[in-house]
């Protein structure tokens, strides 16, 4: 399962909100909703979003491990 919560905490660090993603930067807000429910991004979306924030890749997304109980629900 994949997780944005990093993307979240890197944009109250720098300071960055997602109308300025949106408006400034031409992200859009699909793609800010797909982040905000947990839905999939191509890597070419996550290299845009780590090329405006200067970041690493770790800082947009992680992987958490999901537990046996999960993956036979799916």
């Amino acid at each position: 399962m994949l997780s944005y919560q990093p993307f979240w905490d890197t944009l109250k660090r720098k300071k960055i909100s997602t109308y300025a993603l949106i408006e400034k930067h031409g992200i859009s807000s699909g793609t800010i909703d797909r982040i905000r429910k947990g839905g999939y991004l191509t890597l070419r979306t996550v290299d845009d979003l780590c090329g405006i924030l200067g970041c690493g890749i770790e800082e947009i997304v992680v992987h958490v491990a999901e537990d046996d109980g999960q993956k036979n629900k799916a």
